[in-house]
């Protein structure tokens, strides 16, 4: 929307002798027919991970400007028959059992790496082809066409995480010494030279045949072509490391990055520095989704999708009935009370991503002695529209407190907001001093994606009688309302911290000094941070670099949750207020990001530490924990077992109900010796009774 952009930071290039021209491949089949394969990868001028970290090899990463990919030059039965003779002999050694472990750990953690190299999270789903060829090119793998055909089929729409795990496995990297055989027996002299009329004969028009323009890009390049030949060994060489650089840099990345590195994917559970596992699940492989118009399941808790019901061994049943009444309670304080107490406020916003995703603000508290404190979130009363419905007022928020001990991996659940007040939720109670976070969540009952129909697309400019672009009223209000929910201080000013969060939403970049030193000399500021004004002719500024062209701005709007009628349909922006009887907290806000592990074990606990447990009847091992509060009622499964079970859960008896699944009957995998939520229950109507019946079954 607005006219200041960077570009985003360089990336780490890899070595110049694995730079590549844009869309150089080749591929190559012996003599015995056997395929050894290199193309190149997708659609030209077309940069899939465009967005992402490309530090990535330049020769197995497609996506970056001037790299190519290798598809896998030699196949190997004999050794994949041998990997799999190995992993199908298990030790009964417990050493043999820990180093067995050892080493799914470290694969599991290569196929993290790989997968969100190029996708966003591991409950994002693979939707093509050229994807699964991204994501196999980023763990080393260099698939031919055919190999991506058996596992992409006609009747494939998505593979999840757990399905890619399962094809790493079964296609294991080319070793350098495969790939000399492999050109060994087209060099039947030994000479470690292949002719380049040779080898435009044999890609022209032997396998999947390669155009001469194709063939002529491979043979120009320097590094092991000479005098008309290809050094096929520097080329093995090069092809090793470029493959081994690739997966390094998608570790590094993993790494470098916290919230990432601590999230959870399909069947592998993972262990939080406490012991505790957390919560984990796995779907069906290969689930069609062409034809399902059903809303997906909260990405915190399970990937999931609807099971039919089959027959079952043990089962737990909670029933819970509720009138309009207790809807509201009148358990919390009103802030009114606590006027002598000190108080810290910030803003944020929940945002819903297009795969059913939320991503919020995340803060740093510092409470710098011992204090009564008590801590509200509620959503932010923005100015009412006449005609207009204020969709996020009705959406469910809650905060979890965590401390920071020694590291920020260790955090400790403190509290959350248990208490409600009309629209408000808080939580009044005693902190030691220290610094503690702030995760905001929302079930995502209420704050979904809706198919709305929208009988005309708004204007956002329009053309004045002198003929200069001017933004309409609707536009101009909607951007006041984006000001006062992105002025998280609530000065009535943006810094360039707050502005930064602004810019990381809507075009994933931020501003320096320098850029924002820029927008000084051209824009209305005040102490450095931008007023109203400026930024209105911020986005007047854009829209006049587009000569009227809307489609930037909309851009924006859509990413901020607005749809084409200016109505706020996807976003639900909150206040959150800190008082303090002893001493003056400071409130910060410091990721913009998904909720993440912590606040998935955060609520788990919450739950089993507060909630009524049911043991499932016939299986001690499988315990079920539903708390209710305020208007919001939360289950959650436990597996003791050492196995994973599937849990059919069946909500047709309940009444007035709105489930974040999105259905009445669905079905989940709880991971052995893990806890994961079951699913968030709301009123459908608060102003009537609802009644909560839910059944959860362990199947056969």
């Amino acid at each position: 929307m607005t006219a200041i952009r960077t570009a985003p930071a360089a990336s780490t290039s890899p070595p110049r002798s694995v730079q590549r021209p844009n869309g150089a491949g080749w591929k190559l089949r012996g003599r015995d027919g056997a395929a050894k394969e290199l193309r190149p990868s997708g659609p030209a001028g077309r940069d899939p991970c465009e967005g992402r970290d490309r530090g990535c090899s330049a020769l197995l990463c497609p996506a970056a400007e001037g790299r190519f990919r290798l598809s896998r030059m030699a196949s190997s039965p004999g050794r994949n028959a041998s990997l799999a003779d190995q992993n199908g002999t298990r030790s009964e050694s417990s050493q043999a059992k820990k180093s067995q472990r050892a080493e799914e750990a470290i694969f599991y953690k290569s196929c993290r790496a790989a997968y969100l190299t190029v996708l966003k999270s591991s409950l994002e789903n693979i939707k093509s082809k050229e994807q699964l060829t991204l994501v196999l090119q980023q763990a080393g793998r260099n698939p031919s066409q055919k190999t991506v055909n058996k596992y992409w089929t006609s009747q494939t729409t998505t593979l999840n995480f757990d399905d890619f795990c399962a094809i790493l496995k079964e296609e294991t990297p080319a070793t350098k010494t495969e790939l000399l055989e492999a050109f060994g027996r087209i060099d039947t002299d030994n000479t470690g030279y292949i002719l380049h009329d040779e080898l435009y004969k044999l890609l022209t028009t032997e396998g999947e045949k390669m155009t001469l323009d194709e063939v002529s890009a491979i043979t120009k390049l320097p590094d092991f072509n000479c005098n008309g030949k290809l050094d096929y060994k520097k080329f093995c060489d090069l092809y090793v490391t470029t493959s081994e650089q690739c997966c390094r840099a998608a570790l590094e990345r993993l790494e470098a990055d916290n919230r990432l590195r601590h999230r959870q994917f399909g069947s592998e559970a993972e262990t939080s520095p406490e012991g505790i596992t957390l919560p984990v699940s796995k779907p069906a492989l290969k689930t069609l989704r062409k034809t399902d118009h059903k809303p997906a399941p909260t990405k915190g808790d399970s990937r999931t999708p609807s099971r039919p019901a089959q027959s079952c061994k043990a089962s737990s049943s909670s029933t819970i009935s509720m009138c309009a009444s207790s809807n509201r309670s009148t358990n919390l304080i009103e802030p009114s009370t606590m006027k002598e107490w000190q108080c810290a406020q910030s803003k944020g916003c929940f945002y819903l991503e297009e795969d059913g995703e939320i991503v919020s603000h995340k803060y740093r508290l510092h409470l710098p002695q011992r204090s009564t404190v008590c801590i509200t979130i509620k959503p932010l009363r923005l100015r009412q529209i006449e005609g207009r419905s204020c969709h996020w007022l009705s959406v469910d928020t809650v905060l979890y407190v965590l401390k920071e001990n020694e590291t920020q991996e260790n955090l400790q659940l403190m509290c959350f907001t248990d208490q409600q007040n009309k629209e408000m939720f808080g939580w009044k109670g005693e902190l030691p001093s220290g610094v503690y976070w702030l995760l905001p969540f929302t079930t995502g009952c209420r704050l979904k994606k809706v198919k709305t129909e929208i009988t005309g697309e708004a204007k956002l400019v329009y053309r004045d009688e002198d003929g200069e672009l001017a933004l309409t009223k609707e536009f101009r209000t909607a951007l006041l309302d984006i000001f006062e929910t992105i002025d998280l201080d609530g000065n009535g000013l943006l810094s360039l911290e707050e502005y930064n969060f602004f810019e990381l939403r809507t075009s994933g970049e931020t501003c320096d000094e320098e850029v924002w030193a820029v927008c000084k000399d051209n824009f209305d500021m005040k102490k450095n941070e931008l007023t109203r004004q400026g930024f209105m002719d911020l986005n007047l500024m854009e829209a006049n670099d587009r000569e009227g062209d809307p489609s930037d701005l909309w851009v924006t709007l859509l990413s901020l949750g607005y749809n084409k009628a200016l109505e706020m349909t996807e976003a639900c922006p909150f206040v959150i207020d800190i008082y303090a009887e002893k001493c003056k907290p400071r409130i910060k806000a410091v990721y913009l990001e998904a909720g993440g592990w912590q606040l998935n074990r955060a609520i788990c606990k919450s739950v089993v530490n507060n909630g009524d447990a049911k043991v499932m009847d016939g299986c001690e091992n499988i315990i079920v924990y539903t708390q209710r509060t305020g208007m919001r009622i939360t289950s959650v499964i436990e597996n003791k077992s050492d196995n994973k079970v599937i849990v059919h859960v069946n909500n047709e008896q309940s009444r007035n109900c709105l489930s974040n699944r999105g259905l009445a009957v669905f079905a989940v995998e709880v991971a052995p010796k893990s806890m994961m939520v079951s699913q968030h229950v709301m009123p459908l109507n608060e102003q009537e009774e609802w009644l909560y019946n839910c059944v959860h079954s362990l199947l056969r």
